[in-house]
């Protein structure tokens, strides 16, 4: 089964969220009818990109990679955020 690593802006406050999913539409969709609590007060949310893997154990660590300062500042900058 495939995995995906994504990325989420908040049109509300300009905030990125990363997450992981073996289905990212109903994930998206999940977070954006607020049945996400920690991302009810931030939606509507935008993807600004996915990122496929092979398996759940490449794709939660790719997650970790992403959410550490280092590639978080990385994306902030390819998408000229704050």
């Amino acid at each position: 089964m495939k995995y995906y690593v994504y990325i989420l802006k908040s049109l509300k406050d300009g905030n990125l969220y990363i997450g992981k999913t073996n289905d990212i539409k109903r994930r998206i969709e999940e977070h954006n009818s607020g049945q996400t609590q920690s991302l009810k007060n931030r939606i509507p949310l935008i993807l600004l990109e996915s990122i496929e893997c092979y398996d759940e154990p490449s794709a939660r660590k790719l997650e970790k990679e992403y959410k550490k300062g280092y590639k978080r500042e990385e994306i902030k900058r390819k998408y000229n955020l704050k």
